[in-house]
């Protein structure tokens, strides 16, 4: 996912009750870091999404 940031991933889960996402960062040494989970009302992600998660991969940056 390079719209939020070098080395974001996500997974897709699709079941009977809808669509989810998890987007995270797993390049690092020791965790997993998840930016967002959420489940898809359409088919494509929404902007929304993608900048919250963005944001929360830059504010973890600014911390280190």
């Amino acid at each position: 996912m390079k719209t939020v940031g070098q080395g974001v991933r996500e997974i897709r889960i699709r079941e009977a009750s809808g669509a989810f996402r998890v987007i995270y960062l797993a390049t690092l040494e020791d965790r997993v870091l998840v930016l967002h989970a959420f489940q898809k009302k359409t088919q494509a992600t929404a902007k929304k999404d993608l900048e919250l998660a963005a944001q929360r991969l830059k504010r973890w940056k600014a911390e280190q």
